[in-house]
C-alpha cells in the first residue's frame, strides 16, 4: 500500500537525521555539553536555540550529545538482548517438550517482573554507569525477545514446506538454518526495532531516576530529571530531551510495525 511505503520512508528519514544529528554533534554546536557557556535559564535564541538550563549550559548542545549517548546505550542492550533472547526462542520452538517446557518456566518466571522493575534491580545488583544500565536494560528485555521468537518458530514449523522437508529427512539443524530462521527473520527484525526503542525507553528512565553514574554528562533521562523542577520557569530545558526521545521512539515504533506487515501491503 502506498501509504504504508510513505509512512516507512518518512519514519525512515527521522531516525536517520536523529542519527546523524548525534554522530555530528561536535560539527553542529560549538558549545561544551558540560561547559556554563551563557547566563542560566536563557530562554531560546539565535545564540542559544533551545536556551539554557539552570546551571547555563547550552540545551541544543546537551540534546544532541545526549541523543549520541542514548543511542549507543540503547544499541548496546538490543546486542544484550537479541542473541541470548534468539538462542532461547529457537530452541524451545522447534526443540519442543521438556526443552520447551523448561526454558518457557524460566523466561516466564522473569516476565512476572516489569521490565523497568527488573533492570533496576539489576543496575543495584551491578552498579551504576553506562555500560551497566545497558546491561540491566538488554537483560531484561531478554524474556520478551524470547517469547515472541519461540511463537514465529512455532508458526513457522507448522508451514507446509517445512513440514516436507523434515519427511525428505532434512536434519533438524539444516531444516532451523534453511527454513525456519529465514521464515522468522522479518518478524523478529520489526521486533527488534521494537526493542530498540523500549531500550530507550527503559535507559532514559534510570537516568531520570539517578543511576547514570554522572550526572553531568549530556543525557536525555538526566535533562528530564532536571527540567522537571524548573519545568513552569523553564519549559525548554525538559521539552528539547522530551521531544527528541518521544519523536525517536515514534519513529523506531514506525519503522517496526510497517516492516512487520507483509511485503505485498508495504508496495
Amino acid at each position: 500500500m502506498r501509504g504504508a511505503r510513505v509512512r516507512l520512508r518518512v519514519a525512515g528519514a527521522l531516525i536517520a537525521a536523529m542519527v546523524l544529528l548525534a554522530i555530528f554533534a561536535p560539527w553542529l554546536t560549538r558549545f561544551d555539553p558540560r561547559a556554563a557557556v551563557a547566563e542560566p535559564l536563557r530562554a531560546p535564541s539565535a545564540a542559544h536555540w533551545f536556551g539554557t538550563d539552570l546551571l547555563g549550559r547550552d540545551v541544543f548542545s546537551r540534546t544532541l550529545y545526549g541523543g549520541r549517548r542514548m543511542l549507543v546505550v540503547a544499541a548496546l542492550a538490543l546486542l544484550v538482548t537479541v542473541p541470548p533472547g534468539l538462542a532461547v526462542g529457537v530452541l524451545a520452538g522447534y526443540a519442543g517438550r521438556w526443552v520447551d517446557a523448561a526454558l518457557m518456566a524460566l523466561v516466564d518466571a522473569m516476565l512476572a517482573f516489569p521490565s523497568l522493575l527488573l533492570a533496576l534491580a539489576l543496575v543495584a545488583l551491578v552498579g551504576r554507569g553506562t555500560v551497566q544500565i545497558a546491561v540491566a536494560v538488554g537483560v531484561a528485555g531478554v524474556p520478551t525477545y524470547a517469547r515472541v521468537t519461540r511463537a514465529a518458530v512455532l508458526e513457522a514449523r507448522s508451514r507446509p514446506f517445512v513440514e516436507a522437508a523434515q519427511a525428505l529427512g532434512a536434519s533438524p539443524l539444516g531444516v532451523m538454518w534453511r527454513h525456519i530462521v529465514p521464515t522468522v527473520a522479518p518478524t523478529l527484525s520489526a521486533f527488534a526495532g521494537v526493542s530498540l526503542s523500549w531500550a530507550l525507553l527503559n535507559s532514559a528512565a534510570l537516568t531520570f531516576l539517578g543511576y547514570s553514574g554522572d550526572i553531568s554528562a549530556p543525557d536525555w533521562g538526566v535533562m528530564l530529571a532536571e527540567g522537571r523542577a524548573i519545568f513552569r520557569s523553564a519549559p525548554w530545558v525538559a521539552l528539547a530531551p522530551g521531544f527528541a526521545l518521544s519523536a525517536l521512539v515514534l519513529a523506531l515504533n514506525g519503522v517496526a510495525r510497517e516492516l512487520a506487515l507483509p511485503p505485498a501491503r508495504r508496495r
